[in-house]
């Protein structure tokens, strides 16, 4: 998590087209400080939860699909989210090893009930068929062995997805440096310790390691607040919905100086708190501010890492 941290700063003290207002940051610390928003992990009742580890396989098969809603107005995290746990209830065993490895896009589709094509319908196939594969060969099988070798670190864990499964490989070049970001992998620990309420294993001894999750909707959120400010011709894309090209300098600015501010936000808080801050936690509430305004304007990039 440390080549997320800083390779993010690394980019916000580079970048061109995303600035990082402190002032902005100040302003919002200030209203948060005394109470610090608390957003229940499933606050809406979308997931699936048993307690044991056919939750796990379920997280895992969410967090490999987990990205690209908006070329599809009407889809977003929460279809995926409610279908996946449906189709599970329906048939314990429809994301067992083996049968990951055969979907097809109107399988899937069919698992979500959803009645046209996915965006990237191919790419989350072949997610899908990786994560069978790479679980059956290395794991038994079972997320749960995944997770239960990671010996209760969520550095560990990521490293691992990172390691086995590709799809998971969440980093850019920009300006010549490697950038991390690793947006699915660390939410599929933060997402074990949000269900899991940090117990069993959702217990991580180093969850706050876990930086934010950049995606399309916290860098919104913080623009919005005044944390992040755009050039003229980034602001002008996003109002245009302008489609921004994955790994271009604009991309990596967006979703590296979001992760910077957010761990600026974190320091901050917890300074003026006197408590331990968690970047899970700030993400989860930027998130849901971002999810209940319809109006909000985010970047679209065709991409399957968020």
């Amino acid at each position: 998590m440390e080549e997320v941290r800083e390779s993010s700063a690394w980019v916000a003290r580079n970048s061109s087209h995303v600035t990082i207002d402190s002032s902005g940051i100040e302003k919002v610390v200030e209203k948060m400080k005394e109470s610090i928003p608390k957003v229940e992990w499933d606050y809406e009742g979308i997931h699936y939860f048993d307690n044991g580890p056919l939750t796990l396989q379920y997280l895992f098969v969410l967090d490999a699909l987990n990205f690209c809603f908006w070329p599809d107005k009407d889809l977003n995290y929460d279809h995926l989210a409610k279908g996946l746990k449906d189709a599970l209830l329906d048939d314990n065993s429809a994301f067992d090893a083996d049968r990951l490895q055969k979907y097809t896009g109107p399988q899937l589709r069919e698992l979500l009930k959803w009645p046209r094509p996915l965006p990237l319908e191919e790419e989350r196939v072949r997610l899908l068929h990786e994560v069978g594969f790479e679980l059956e060969r290395s794991f038994a099988g079972k997320a749960s062995n995944l997770v239960e070798s990671c010996g209760k670190s969520a550095v560990k864990l990521v490293a691992l997805i990172t390691r086995h499964f590709p799809g998971f490989r969440d980093h850019s070049v920009y300006k010549g440096h490697q950038v991390f970001l690793y947006k699915r992998a660390q939410i599929f620990a933060a997402d074990l310790w949000g269900a899991f309420k940090g117990q069993g294993y959702g217990e991580f001894d180093d969850i706050g390691s876990i930086t934010m999750f950049a995606d399309y909707i916290v860098p919104a959120v913080l623009q919005q607040l005044g944390v992040l400010k755009y050039s003229s011709t980034l602001a002008n894309a996003i109002q245009a919905s302008s489609e921004i090209g994955a790994g271009t300098e604009e991309e990596v600015e967006l979703r590296a100086c979001t992760i910077y501010a957010v761990e600026k936000m974190r320091e901050l808080l917890s300074k003026k708190s006197g408590k331990q801050v968690l970047s899970v936690e700030l993400d989860l509430w930027l998130w849901s501010v971002g999810v209940q305004c319809p109006s909000l304007q985010h970047h679209r990039t065709l991409s399957i890492y968020y």
